[in-house]
Parts: structure tokens; sequence; C-alpha cells
């Protein structure tokens, strides 16, 4: 199993899109090593886009599945980096 994988999420509308992209992030999550999520934020503003970065594990089949996932939902732009040699 590899974990040369990075995907990048860019969210559009991200307190509208939260739920169903949760329940994608939790589908595939034992083909997450490490998530990291993005959004400007201060005491009187909080941006609604947002960026979230994925380090993935697995087959490449399977990481094509969550890539797939990610786009399918309304509001997400997924892209992914193999790093494999």
């Amino acid at each position: 199993m590899s974990c040369y994988y990075i995907i990048g999420l860019r969210l559009s509308y991200r307190q509208h899109n939260a739920l169903q992209l949760q329940e994608t992030l939790t589908k595939y999550g034992c083909n997450i090593k490490m998530r990291l999520g993005l959004h400007e934020t201060d005491e009187k503003y909080c941006s609604n886009d947002g960026v979230i970065i994925l380090q993935a594990c697995g087959e490449k089949e399977e990481i094509n599945e969550m890539l797939n996932a990610f786009n399918a939902l309304e509001g997400v732009n997924a892209k992914m980096m193999d790093l494999n040699d």
C-alpha cells in the first residue's frame, strides 16, 4: 500500500457542503493518513471557502475512486499528486 498521494480539495460554500464532504471523508477515512484544513478567519470574518490537503494511502484504484467521489460533490474541486516512483 502506497502513501505517496497528495490530494488537494478546493471548497466553495464550505458551510453548505460540510455534511456531504464529511460523509465522504469518513467513507475513505482508512485511506487518509493526514488531513489539514485551511480557511481565512479572524475576529470579524470567517471565509466560506477553504482548502483541505490530504495524504492518501492505498492502491491507485482506491485513490482514484476517492478523488472521483470528492469531485462529484457540489462546490468541491479535487486534484491529486502521485509522488510514487
